[in-house]
């Protein structure tokens, strides 16, 4: 990643500092940025007067924001790079800072993918009126069938979305796709998102049934991983750092769903549950998870409401019960559910283990509204 190319906006964070006459500000940066932390610190701190100290915990999107703890502190002002504000309150005054790259990749390696994705979304929509009753054998495999999403297309369009530090790039990137013949659609979400195009890791509202496959501007698979289970369609991939292009595999993601099939199964015989509640303000269900518990219940079975602030095995794993289900981030239990000890799963899949939802409607994506 060539950081020389980033544009970390710290003006207006200065500038609200001094205005504000805050004295002790607290740092919030992503992962991939923690490397650059002190030297942001340092120029923060020259430019402006206060003190800044960096909430050095672990943070993997605007959902993680710093709360309680930093006002114990006495911090004034939560700085939070890289990530874009939420519909979440987190209790303390947050100036989000923009975080946008210089890169323009070539669109010609792309087009072969984004053409033979075109065929399927056509062969999908030429096929809508074929569903029928199916016996439990046939709504499995449906199940495990990475494009076998039921719900109908009305469309073949391609969306254009991004992660947060190229959004600024869809717009001529569509003009692009329009002139190499291709209807694009830069889908506008819920109210987690705040820019047109955005997806979040927990969160891919803008979907339609217009859009018949996607690309994706951005780097790594956290994004593409999750598009490509919520909706059922395929997906390319063009990276601005590095100008590759690659599709999600579709067998990748049949690999897990065959995991989330298999974990599904394996909580049939389960008696108790461990319901994890996340403490983070961007990433507390609580209603959601009473509302498991009640469920649970309604089956003649035990759930316990565990709250956490961080989820990981070391913190779950001993207690006498013998599942789990995340109402937490859902990436939890797509991601790392092969690093517990005992079935991790979401509450859609539980639904589904207790009967209350059926398997040929396809895989359901557990996401943060």
């Amino acid at each position: 990643m060539d950081l020389d190319r980033h544009d970390f906006q710290l003006d207006e964070l200065v500038e609200r500092i001094k205005s504000n006459d805050n004295r002790l500000v607290a740092l919030q940066v992503p992962e991939g940025l923690k490397m650059q932390a002190l030297e942001m610190m340092d120029s923060i701190e020259d430019e402006s007067g206060a003190k800044v100290v960096l909430a050095a915990d672990p943070c993997y999107g605007a959902c993680d924001l710093v709360h309680d703890k930093m006002q114990m502190m006495g911090v004034e002002l939560v700085a939070h790079m890289g990530h874009s504000q939420m519909n979440i309150d987190s209790g303390m005054p947050t100036h989000f800072i923009p975080v946008t790259y210089d890169g323009d990749p070539e669109l010609a390696p792309v087009l072969p993918l984004l053409e033979s994705h075109r065929a399927i979304a056509q062969s999908r929509l030429e096929s809508a009126g074929e569903q029928s009753d199916i016996d439990e054998k046939d709504a499995k495999e449906r199940f495990l069938d990475a494009v076998g999403r039921v719900s109908p297309l009305t469309g073949t369009r391609l969306g254009l979305v991004g992660s947060i530090q190229h959004l600024h790039l869809l717009e001529e990137f569509k003009g692009r796709l329009e002139k190499a013949g291709f209807e694009v659609e830069i889908p506008v979400g819920g109210d987690r998102l705040t820019f047109p195009g955005q997806v979040l890791g927990c969160n891919y509202s803008g979907d339609d049934p217009s859009i018949g496959h996607y690309m994706f501007l951005g780097s790594g698979d956290f994004h593409p991983i999750g598009l490509v289970l919520h909706t059922g369609k395929p997906l390319a991939m063009l990276d601005p750092y590095s100008g590759d292009a690659t599709e999600m595999s579709l067998e990748r993601i049949e690999r897990i769903l065959r995991q989330r099939f298999g974990l599904i199964n394996s909580v049939d015989d389960a008696t108790s549950f461990g319901i994890l509640i996340g403490e983070k303000p961007g990433q507390m269900r609580r209603n959601l998870a009473i509302r498991m518990k009640r469920l649970l219940e309604k089956h003649g079975r035990k759930g316990y409401l565990l709250a956490l602030d961080h989820i990981s095995p070391d913190l779950i794993d001993f207690y006498p019960v013998d599942a789990y289900v995340n109402t937490a981030c859902p990436r939890i239990a797509i991601d790392d559910s092969v690093r517990y000890a005992k079935p991790l799963i979401t509450p859609y899949e539980l639904e589904v283990a207790l009967g209350e939802k059926k398997w040929e409607t396809g895989y359901q994506f557990d996401e943060i509204p």
